[in-house]
Parts: C-alpha cells; sequence; structure tokens
C-alpha cells in the first residue's frame, strides 16, 4: 500500500469544518429586494464622483472569473468626452443611414448625455486558455450586475442598454473595441429622479425546480 511521500496515513475520517459565524445584513437585502432598473431619462445629476465610481468598479471586479483571466474591461464615458463620442456616432449613423430624418441627426450625443455616467462593459474571453468561453462571458455578466448593484447600495440608479452602439463594429471601434472583444451593455449612472413603480417578477415557483432521479430526460442514464 502506497502512502503520501510525508510518510503519515490518512485520516479514515475528515472532520467537517466549523461554520463561520457571517451575519446577515438586512439593509443589503433590503437594497437587493427593492433594486430595478431605472428609465434612462429618470437619470440625473449629480452622477458619481471619481472616488466613487472607483469604489463601484472595484466592487464590480468581486465576481466569478474561472482561472483568474479578467475577461472584462470597462470604459467610462463621463464629462465632455460623452458628446464628443456622440457626435462621433452620430456621423457615423448619418453616413450608414443616407436620408436620415433631421430630428434623429443628434440622437447618440443627446443618448450619452442623459446619464451623467456611462460605462461600457466589455466582454473579451481569451481562446487560448482552457477555461471554456462560456464560462468567460458569463463573468462578464456578472461584472455587469455588480456594478449595477454596487451603483444601488451606494444610493445611484442604473439602466443597463445593448443599443446599436454597443452592436455595430464601426461604432464599437470608436470606442477602442479591439479583435476578440464584444460590448456586453452600456450601464448608465445617475441619481434617480423618481420612485418608479417596479415591474412584474417572474413567479418563484414557475422557475425553480429541485432535482429529483425521475426527472432526468436521458435514455442512457437509468
Amino acid at each position: 500500500m502506497n502512502h503520501p511521500a510525508h510518510g503519515h496515513a490518512l485520516p479514515a475520517t475528515i472532520e467537517p469544518a466549523a461554520p463561520l459565524d457571517l451575519p446577515a445584513s438586512p439593509p443589503m437585502l433590503a437594497r437587493l429586494a427593492a433594486r430595478r432598473s431605472s428609465p434612462l431619462r429618470g437619470l440625473v445629476e449629480p452622477g458619481p464622483s471619481e472616488e466613487e465610481l472607483r469604489r463601484m468598479l472595484r466592487l464590480a471586479m468581486r465576481v466569478p472569473d474561472h482561472g483568474r483571466l479578467c475577461p472584462w474591461r470597462f470604459i467610462v464615458l463621463a464629462g465632455d468626452a460623452r458628446r464628443t463620442l456622440g457626435e462621433r456616432l452620430d456621423s457615423l449613423y448619418a453616413r450608414q443611414n443616407l436620408g436620415l430624418p433631421h430630428a434623429k441627426a443628434d440622437m447618440w450625443t443627446l443618448y450619452l448625455l442623459r446619464a451623467p455616467i456611462t460605462v461600457v462593459l466589455v466582454s473579451r474571453p481569451d481562446p487560448a486558455t482552457k477555461v471554456p468561453e462560456w464560462n468567460q462571458v458569463l463573468s462578464a455578466g456578472a461584472a455587469g450586475m455588480a456594478l449595477t448593484i454596487a451603483a444601488s447600495a451606494m444610493g445611484f440608479a442604473t439602466q443597463w442598454l445593448l443599443k446599436w452602439p454597443g452592436r455595430d463594429p464601426e461604432a464599437t471601434a470608436l470606442l477602442g473595441v479591439t479583435a476578440g472583444e464584444r460590448v456586453a451593455g452600456f450601464i448608465h449612472i445617475g441619481r434617480p429622479s423618481a420612485v418608479n413603480e417596479d415591474r412584474p417578477r417572474p413567479v418563484l415557483d414557475e422557475v425553480v425546480r429541485f432535482w429529483s432521479p425521475d426527472q432526468s430526460i436521458s435514455n442512457e442514464t437509468p
């Protein structure tokens, strides 16, 4: 019988570790229960300060990340940069859509100026690693959700959108999104100007099932 290199036999049983006594956080639970997306038109100044934004982003980075690959990054649109990017997007959109009505000539500038701060979430999976790409994409989504929760915890509201500027290759190039990367969303952040009614949520019992052996659909597994 082979023994471990240190010469000691493994114990016959391993005692379970004692659980840590982590206190519940009623304020966090209450904020999560009330979290919802705010209409973009309802996001107003003041936006987060640089220090507040950096704190949000640090919290957004604390997500599951198989392999520690950091398969996501953030692009911050703030201040006058919003208008500059918006004008470039409007110019590109007009070239792509000849005959665009004059009323829509500055639609993307107005879009980016609505919220005080916009964070562009970029998914950047690494296909060369052993970590499945799907795991990496899910990590990017988790980073976006963590950012919305962090903003809510700090008294802000968010709207996560993915419109034309995040889907068009020429538009994303203006953001500096490179080959192999993909915009996962524009997360707009500001102070809420009103308390909006919550939307209907799924019925818990319709989306939750506790698995049992008789629920398997495989014909190969007994």
